[in-house]
């Protein structure tokens, strides 16, 4: 047996049959005896899982979070453009808003309203219902055309790299396993899933990191480091022959060909502000800290939830340490002759990695934690739509109806959810840049969510109807600028004319500094309609914005373990930043 074998043998096939078949029972036990403990059908239980130990919710942040857009896109930015993506994955620090500052309001709107919330829930009784409803209908058309498709997508690419199945066979066969899993398992389904995989997820890309830098450096890891480093400071040629480097995150001139990417501080906040909405407002990363049993008291799941998050901010440290880095290694061992590694295509560069430098039987081990991990990121955007779906439309509608039947119609928008990303994924391989397309379109969500959410905690001026004003206004300018954006090529190509002269401005300005100017557009509007519409009432304030009874709450559920354990993460990020400046 050829231990050292560059694809996959019998042995890894086998361990990779066994070992799915083992997960799925692992987890039909798990939902099973969750069923028999609820005593039937529990909708609130399919949708946000109930009363899951904050190690099991850290790893449920971290498994939503990763996705094979990680597996294929950030490892492929890595081979093209080095650290720079790292911006959206240092990022452990904003999750620590999300526990620290957001949970307490959404669990005292859990408390007050008898019911688990979802995002919508929190905008309706803030702003309007019209507001919330705008929320789920945002959500659920930016799920459908870009996360479902587009980890679909990148994972039929990843699976094409790593197992040699044809890209069609790979895409539909994930969303249709998922859309399985989903649908049966729901929410205790994912978390399960999520504890399973993410301990053999980051120890086999760990390998692939240590193994790839010790090919790299002929047997020496330290000099694989310094090999990788040296490869990346070469890189980033610009047209005056000047080569600015891919081994810093920060790109401060205008002659550096990364500099549109990554401009200079810009890529920082901007880069902060769809994280801000990402971590702390999105419904399928927040859904992970809902979950709840009815006997708790508000202190004890606020403190569990804080911890989850705590866990999750660690968590978040490793993507680029177990995707970006490896794809740079790939980089560097492609441009070595003597490697006998060859990447034709960045995007499958974490793929052939995995392939190049780990042993038969261990290849098998890993790719489970992938399918998993897989699995596990598209399932949660699947729950999340249903959850989205139900709550927010099915629910008022229909008022007063059995368990079981909430428990269906979430498996039915499921299966909508699922059938509508198969369709999307043929528009989806003829918009170029993938992953910068996926950035793209969140730049230009986000202002509009970071503006209302804040705006609606710490501000007792802005009024309901500023609210709805924010998130549709936002949302229509954004969804202009992609519109010039399809016209333009993202602003790159020499328009002519009085009307594009004149909007030059607008769809011409890089994508990280409109979404900075958006936010801060939205939030100056905000302020003006507020002077002009009613206030919004006495039970709205004292129920969502920050009062004493909030500051209160928050003080009794930590401890100064939480503080250490929080400014832990805070410190790694910015030792990461000062390292790559």
């Amino acid at each position: 047996m050829n231990w050292r074998s560059h694809e996959f043998i019998w042995l890894d096939w086998v361990i990779i049959v066994t070992g799915i078949l083992a997960v799925t029972w692992a987890v039909w036990r798990s939902i099973k005896k969750d069923k028999e403990k609820h005593k039937g059908a529990d909708s609130e239980a399919y949708l946000f899982g109930k009363g899951e130990p904050w190690y099991i919710i850290g790893a449920a942040i971290f498994a939503a979070n990763i996705g094979s857009e990680h597996l294929v896109g950030l490892a492929g930015t890595g081979a093209k453009s080095g650290v720079g993506m790292a911006h959206w994955e240092m990022q452990g620090w904003m999750i620590l808003l999300l526990g620290w500052l957001f949970v307490p309001f959404y669990q005292l709107m859990n408390s007050k309203l008898g019911k688990i919330i979802t995002m919508p829930d929190f905008l309706k009784n803030r702003y309007t219902p019209r507001t919330g409803s705008w929320l789920s209908i945002i959500t659920l058309i930016a799920y459908v055309l870009t996360k479902v498709s587009v980890t679909a997508f990148t994972g039929g690419i990843f699976m094409e790299s790593l197992l040699g199945l044809p890209f069609w066979y790979g895409a539909i066969g994930l969303i249709v396993l998922t859309g399985i899993f989903t649908v049966f398992g729901g929410m205790k389904g994912v978390m399960t899933l999520s504890a399973i995989q993410t301990p053999i997820l980051i120890i086999g890309s760990f390998l692939v990191l240590f193994l790839g830098l010790s090919a790299l450096g002929h047997g020496c890891i330290t000099d694989g480091w310094n090999a990788m480093m040296d490869h990346a400071r070469s890189m980033g040629l610009g047209a005056d022959g000047k080569a600015y480097g891919t081994n810093h995150m920060f790109h401060f001139e205008t002659g550096d060909p990364l500099y549109d990417s990554y401009p200079g501080f810009w890529v920082f906040i901007g880069a902060s502000i769809i994280g801000f909405w990402y971590w702390c407002t999105d419904q399928h990363i927040v859904q992970r800290v809902l979950g709840q049993t009815r006997h708790e008291t508000n202190d004890v799941v606020m403190k569990r939830a804080r911890r989850g998050t705590i866990a999750a901010g660690y968590f978040k440290i490793l993507p680029v340490f177990m995707f970006l880095i490896p794809g740079m290694i790939a980089a560097a061992l492609a441009a070595r002759p003597d490697s006998g590694f060859t990447l034709e295509n960045p995007d499958t560069a974490f793929g052939s990695m995995v392939k190049f430098v780990l042993p038969a039987g261990v290849k098998g081990i890993v790719t489970i934690g992938f399918i998993s991990a897989l699995v596990a990121s598209l399932a949660a955007f699947f729950n999340s739509c249903a959850t989205l779906f139900t709550e927010d439309f099915y629910k008022p509608m229909f008022k007063g109806k059995s368990e079981a039947r909430y428990v269906l119609v979430g498996r039915i928008a499921t299966m909508v959810v699922v059938v509508l990303g198969m369709i999307w994924i043929p528009v989806m391989m003829s918009l170029g840049s993938l992953y910068d397309y996926l950035q793209g379109i969140q730049s230009l969500l986000a202002p509009a969510m970071v503006a209302v959410f804040v705006l609606g905690i710490f501000s007792r001026k802005i009024t309901p109807k500023a609210g709805e004003f924010g998130m549709i206004g936002g949302f229509f300018i954004g969804m202009m600028r992609l519109l010039t954006n399809i016209f333009t090529n993202t602003g790159k190509d020499v328009m002519t004319g009085p009307f594009w002269e004149s909007t030059r401005w607008f769809w011409h300005t890089n994508w990280l500094i409109f979404e900075i100017w958006l936010l801060v557009f939205i939030i100056v509007m905000m302020y003006v309609v507020s002077y002009f519409t009613p206030k919004p009432s006495a039970q709205q304030i004292e129920d969502i914005t920050f009062t004493g009874e909030y500051k209160k709450l928050i003080r009794e559920s930590w401890t100064k373990w939480d503080v250490i354990a929080s400014l832990g993460v805070v410190f790694l990020c910015a030792m990461f930043y000062l390292y790559f400046w």
